[in-house]
């Protein structure tokens, strides 16, 4: 049994050394790297496969090489390119020419001991079976192979990442995919998905967007993948809606005027905003190139810095941007501004036809029309409809650029005289000029048609002026009954003639020479009369009718009744004598004068007492007779009357309002008023009250506590203080004497808004100007020193002369018509300044002076004597004057009308 298992060891061992020996005899081969037998890469990858002999001696390796499955060898890199003929599936490809480096090639590595195949970018057509073979010991032959599979990873083919459409258009918005095995393809915008209807349609090359619109702007997303292999791809890609440009149709003409700077602006709508530029068609030429010529390509402006006519072509506005292009083409029309280059003054006599001729030219010619002087209205082309005498004619010359404007009045008259404007225009500017029709006519008196008489009286010089209206001017003669003045020889008539005008003075120191004198005016077209009276003027008629009006207890108001007066010999003043009416002498009476459009007021009457009141009326001559007889008692002493306030308001009183002022102030207000009549007692003071408040439901309602009562002096005047601003006062006036207080007058005051601005002066250092001021004054204040020192001690000095001077001397005696005779008399004739030679020239009537008379002393009056001195009351009692200024009645104390009395 121990034999046995011992046999069996001994065999086990045997084959276990057999097998040891057979192992360590390796069998040649050749190994791929990488090991796997099939190799799966994108195309456009990289690829190293590197074959490696694995044999017990490497030195018996011959003959290392790589080949396709069409048994080419692949040469090295070094050596002639490579270049498959067949791709995997035996079809054949075409031949590739002008590669820089070999898309396949073998390299030796490792030192020779192994052989790599490189791929440097895998195409469809590289797939397929390489085999590495080799010869050991050059009896043995050996090989290995490996499969290379491609596949096509997606690629993004056309898929830009800014698209910009056009809007209105359809567009795609491309995103092309390659892929093997294919992809599919789905869309977002904005993160949401995009199915194919309506507007939206996914095809292989893109989006596709019919009828873009600009609310298609976005972000949108391209999204591939392909299944069999995970693999997922993004685009995501920006839409921008762009709109082609469209500039605004330009007019068929601009307007530019020659010499002067010219600008239009190009407007267009695009998206992006278009550019501008500016073409000349004729040249086809850019305008930025001619100089004068400017454009702003973001605004289209173009700018011409002085027109000239060369420039006169047509232009086209041209925008561009990516969307599109787009122009409008306008005519640049050069103006020449008009010039008038005649216009003449005419001459023509009355009832014949005149042409008055303007010649004008400008680039278009310019029309011509004329007007009055003055006016606005001008003449159209054509017969007048408001004057068919005038006709407007055109005479125009395009070739030559002028026209000429006749204006054509068939029998002028004078009213046709005058300067007329010659008005040429054309769009460049317009152009005036000024003529004359001088219209000749014979002598006419119409401006002395409506003059009255001429008056005198007392054998006074009267002036008889006589002026003629003609052209050319007249001469003048005078006659009287018929017979040339200059004929008579009469020492009381003289003519003198002062150019146009013809003066007749005449002495009437008879009464025949009160009547009618002639006039003649005579040119060479004709002559004309004018009759002028000479009238021997006279007092006034007496007084019709007197009746007072309103009274008081110290006044009364009259209406007077004048008579009937002569043309040209007007009222120069209304008077009045009373007395009381027990007092039968009117020599002791009061006198009181008026001019004729004054109130007619007499004051400083006493209270309860009767007067008496006459009247007469004054004219140049004299004072008429006392008439209009009146007897009327003053009613008793009693309160004052209403006060006048002197404001001018804003709203008018009526019977329930008071009136309104408002104030420039807003803390302050001057009341003013008028003193009124005091009806026998002196106005001692004036009562002020104002209060605040406001009027509710046409109720004033004052604020309780915040009125302010005053008594007031004799005053006309008060400043109400610490008013508030922007409030209603209501304010009450009263006048008061020894009787009482008068009615009150009412007035609403509104203060104004806000508080017065008060303008303070910063204190600042003295100026140059102050200093030397002040220097001036500080010398003049020692010279004045000086002085007084020098009189006092010397009797010499400013002020020493000036004391002598005082003293009066023998020529002080002299009378001031001496002293000037004197002082002038080197200078002047002495009876030149003594007045003796002068004679005074009678007044002329034109427009209507009648002959100056200087008022003072007449002929006393029978009836008029020398009024009473002393009143009731011991006071001296003096005539006065009322005259009324349109204001107010202004009352001067002066002589009484009476004895030695003339107004």
């Amino acid at each position: 049994m121990t034999a046995r298992l011992n046999s069996l060891s001994l065999v086990i061992l045997c084959w276990i050394t057999i097998l040891g020996l057979v192992r360590c005899q390796k069998v040649p081969s050749l190994q791929i790297l990488p090991a796997a037998s099939v190799q799966r890469k994108p195309v456009g990858a990289s690829l190293l496969l590197t074959c490696r002999p694995d044999v017990p001696d490497s030195a018996l390796i011959s003959d290392l090489r790589w080949s396709d499955n069409r048994n080419m060898t692949i040469p090295p890199k070094a050596t002639k390119y490579y270049y498959p003929q067949y791709d995997s599936k035996g079809r054949k490809l075409p031949a590739k020419a002008g590669q820089s480096s070999p898309p396949i090639y073998t390299e030796s590595i490792a030192s020779g001991q192994a052989l790599a195949l490189i791929f440097n970018s895998l195409q469809e057509s590289m797939a397929g079976v390489y085999y590495c073979a080799a010869s050991y010991s050059v009896t043995e032959q050996l090989g290995a192979s490996v499969s290379v599979e491609t596949y096509v990873a997606i690629t993004w083919k056309d898929a830009p990442e800014d698209q910009r459409p056009i809007l209105g258009d359809d567009y795609i918005v491309r995103c092309e995919v390659t892929a093997n095995p294919p992809a599919t393809v789905d869309w977002l915008r904005n993160g949401d998905p995009i199915k194919s209807s309506g507007r939206y349609v996914i095809e292989n090359r893109g989006l596709l967007i019919r009828n873009v619109s600009e609310s298609d702007d976005g972000l949108y997303t391209c999204r591939a993948a392909v299944i069999s292999t995970g693999e997922l791809a993004k685009r995501v890609i920006r839409v921008e809606v762009q709109i082609k440009p469209e500039v605004q149709k330009l007019p068929l003409v601009l307007d530019a005027v020659e010499g002067q700077s010219f600008s239009y602006l190009c407007n267009a709508t695009g998206k992006p905003v278009p550019e501008f530029q500016w073409i000349k068609k004729s040249t086809q030429q850019n305008v930025v190139d001619i100089d004068r010529f400017s454009v702003n390509a973001l605004t289209g402006q173009l700018d011409i810095s002085r027109v000239e006519q060369d420039d006169h072509d047509t232009y086209s506005c041209v925008a561009k941007n990516a969307a599109g292009i787009s122009e409008s083409t306008t005519k640049l029309n050069v103006l020449i501004r008009p010039k008038i280059l005649e216009f003449m003054n005419i001459t023509v006599p009355e009832d014949s036809d005149a042409v008055l001729a303007c010649r004008a030219f400008g680039r278009p010619p310019p029309e011509i029309t004329f007007r009055r002087f003055g006016t606005t209205e001008e003449y159209s082309v054509g017969l007048q409809v408001s004057d068919d005498r005038i006709v407007l004619d055109l005479d125009t010359n395009a070739e030559r650029g002028e026209t000429i404007g006749s204006l054509r009045i068939h029998k002028v008259d004078k009213t046709d005289d005058g300067l007329y404007d010659c008005i040429a225009r054309n769009p460049g500017d317009v152009a005036y000029k000024v003529g004359h029709i001088t219209v000749e006519y014979k002598p006419n008196f119409d401006n002395m048609k409506s003059l009255p008489p001429v008056y005198t009286w007392e054998q006074r010089p009267a002036n008889l002026s006589c002026l003629a209206q003609a052209i050319p001017n007249a001469t003048i003669e005078w006659r009287w009954n018929d017979r040339r003045v200059l004929d008579l020889y009469d020492i009381n008539m003289k003519v003198e003639n002062v150019g146009a005008r013809s003066d007749l003075i005449i002495i009437p120191r008879e009464p025949r020479y009160y009547t009618s004198y002639k006039c003649v005016a005579t040119n060479r077209l004709g002559s004309e009369e004018h009759v002028m009276e000479l009238r021997e003027a006279r007092i006034p008629d007496a007084v019709g009718q007197a009746r007072p009006r309103s009274v008081s207890a110290t006044s009364m108001t009259f209406d007077i009744i004048p008579p009937a007066i002569e043309r040209g010999l007007p009222i120069t003043a209304v008077s009045v004598q009373y007395k009381e009416e027990f007092n039968p002498d009117w020599n002791t009476a009061l006198n009181r004068t008026w001019s004729p459009d004054s109130p007619y007021i007499v004051e400083g009457l006493r209270p309860q007492t009767s007067y008496s009141f006459r009247f007469a009326v004054r004219n140049i001559v004299g004072l008429g007779q006392w008439a209009a007889y009146v007897v009327h008692s003053t009613p008793k002493r009693s309160e004052p009357e209403t006060p006048k306030t002197l404001h001018t308001p804003i709203q008018e009183e009526d019977e329930e309002d008071d009136a309104i002022v408002t104030s420039p102030y807003a803390d302050h207000f001057e009341l003013r008023w008028n003193v009124p009549v005091d009806n026998g007692e002196p106005i001692n003071f004036y009562r002020v009250k104002f209060c605040p408040g406001s009027k509710i439901n046409g109720v004033w309602t004052e604020l309780e506590g915040a009125c302010i009562e005053e008594d007031i002096q004799i005053s006309t005047s008060y400043e109400m203080r610490d008013l508030q601003a922007d409030t209603y006062y209501r304010i009450e006036l009263m006048a008061h004497n020894a009787i009482g207080f008068s009615k009150p007058a009412h007035l609403l005051l509104k203060t104004a808004r806000g508080i017065d601005v008060v303008l303070r002066v910063d204190d600042r250092a003295l100026s140059s100007a102050a200093v030397i001021g002040i220097v001036v004054g500080c010398v003049l204040l020692l010279l004045l020193v000086i002085d007084i020192l020098c009189c006092l001690i010397g009797n010499l000095g400013l002020l020493a002369m000036m004391c002598r001077r005082t003293k009066r001397s023998p020529s002080d005696l002299m009378g001031d018509e001496e002293k000037l005779g004197s002082l002038y008399g080197w200078r002047f004739p002495l009876p030149y300044c003594s007045g003796s030679l002068i004679k005074e020239r009678p007044p002329s009537p034109l427009p209507l002076p009648p002959p100056i008379v200087k008022l003072g002393v007449t002929t006393p009056m029978e009836d008029e004597k020398q009024p009473l001195n002393n009143g009731p009351d011991g006071d001296v009692l003096k005539s006065s004057s009322v005259e009324f200024d349109g204001r107010g009645v202004q009352i001067r104390s002066g002589e009484i009308i009476g004895k030695n009395s003339a107004v």
